[in-house]
């Protein structure tokens, strides 16, 4: 059996229109890979910086992989949320990425966005809050539906990566 171990961390978040934000995360992977160790999903805390563009999380990301295959290559789906005062939870934008191949460390700014509503939709959102929601969150890394949806650029989700392989050159995967 191969090896895929992430060991890293979700830094943080930039280039929203608020402060006050939480991160979702969570681990899609093929049928052909398994966890061997690790939590596969989580959240971040809520961070509200008062002078900084960055929301920081520093939420550490500790991942053991095992797989009879490179098909379904694992990818993080994330979801940035914010929190307004009254501790009322708005989820603000959707992005996934995929862990990367190549061993060693890795900077990744994963870009979000959030589905465009209608007219009606957007002006609730300006004025009461609350934004447009996927029926089904799976579908942020499903390429054949993803290109149907009308979006907007939110920020960007900034993760810090190492990955270590093993047993790959037993089958003729060279990095």
């Amino acid at each position: 059996m191969t090896e895929v171990h992430v060991i890293g961390q979700i830094v943080g978040g930039s280039g929203f229109p608020e402060s006050s934000l939480f991160c979702k995360w969570k681990v899609q992977m093929g049928s052909a890979w398994h966890v061997i160790q690790g939590h596969h999903e989580g959240q971040t805390q809520v961070d509200d910086p008062s002078d900084e563009p960055i929301a920081n999380w520093c939420h550490p990301i500790d991942i053991h992989f095992g797989t009879k295959g490179l098909q379904g290559w694992p990818k993080f789906h994330l979801q940035v949320w914010h929190q307004d005062a009254y501790g009322r939870n708005e989820l603000y934008s959707y992005g996934f990425c995929h862990i990367p191949v190549s061993p060693g460390a890795h900077e990744i700014d994963c870009v979000t966005w959030r589905p465009k509503g209608t007219l009606i939709e957007e002006l609730k959102t300006q004025f009461i809050g609350g934004s447009s929601q996927l029926k089904n969150p799976d579908l942020v890394s499903s390429s054949a539906e993803l290109y149907k949806l009308r979006t907007v650029s939110m920020g960007k989700v900034h993760l810090r990566l190492h990955i270590i392989v093993r047993g790959f050159d037993k089958y003729g995967v060279e990095f």
